[in-house]
């Protein structure tokens, strides 16, 4: 459920590294029970806007502002993720239950049955004896997924879920993620450099384009002049099976 209070908020914020900005002047909102997608290719700032989500950068300019201080469930590129270590699916569950381990640093029987719980909510209880390493590659997004749901996260971001991914598995993690958004109300910020992955599945959009950047709620954003506008080729939007989809380059469709 959407609610009228930003969870998170950025405000005339230049990012950059340095003192050099890469981005300026973005002003954008994140509120309780929305899904945001930010889209853009390599090298347009989607990176270093995650960063200064999980405030790893500061703002050269500007003001980000937090609703208190959410916990966050970051689930990383899968190629960033090291395969050599034998460990199980559950181990790697286990992992998101860290910042929330008693002063020994030893988890307890809820922490266990927590990981336990994420796996099954994104479907692979069945695995949790198995190698990591060993599994698909549809399979290892859904145990990082589970590792983030295991902190008991109010925000869940993702970075660039669905790279590397056949058609099927793309479009099994994407909905497995709009589910946990509209069932579960729980706040998603989805990071990509392809449109159509948050075509279907964002209820707000931030796209970056050659310096450019357009924000706003997922209706008003996704219009065939405004796109046209941003990406300087023809845009059209359709509906295929009652869904959304695009077709860029086409002046007539």
């Amino acid at each position: 459920m959407k609610h009228d209070r930003p969870l998170l908020a950025f405000f005339d914020t230049s990012l950059g590294y340095g003192g050099v900005p890469v981005l300026r002047h973005l002003s954008f909102h994140i509120c309780r029970g929305e899904f945001l997608g930010i889209v853009g290719p390599n090298g347009s700032g989607k990176t270093t806007i995650l960063r200064a989500i999980l405030g790893l950068v500061k703002p050269l300019h500007g003001t980000i502002q937090r609703s208190a201080t959410p916990v966050i469930g970051y689930v990383p590129q899968r190629e960033h993720i090291d395969t050599i270590m034998p460990v199980t699916a559950f181990e790697v569950a286990l992992m998101g239950r860290a910042g929330r381990l008693s002063a020994f640093g030893r988890e307890s029987r809820r922490d266990r049955e927590v990981a336990r719980q994420a796996l099954a909510r994104v479907g692979v209880a069945h695995l949790e004896s198995r190698l990591f390493r060993d599994l698909s590659g549809g399979q290892q997004q859904r145990v990082l997924i589970a590792r983030a749901l295991a902190a008991e996260p109010e925000l869940l971001v993702l970075d660039e879920p669905t790279t590397g991914m056949d058609l099927a598995s793309e479009y099994s993690i994407v909905e497995l993620i709009r589910n946990l958004n509209r069932e579960s109300g729980l706040t998603v910020i989805l990071v990509t450099h392809v449109l159509p992955v948050v075509l279907n599945a964002a209820t707000t959009i931030l796209l970056l384009e050659n310096g450019r950047i357009l924000s706003g709620d997922l209706a008003d954003v996704l219009e065939e002049q405004t796109l046209s506008s941003l990406y300087r080729l023809p845009v059209r939007l359709l509906q295929v099976g009652g869904r959304r989809t695009l077709v860029v380059g086409a002046a007539d469709a």
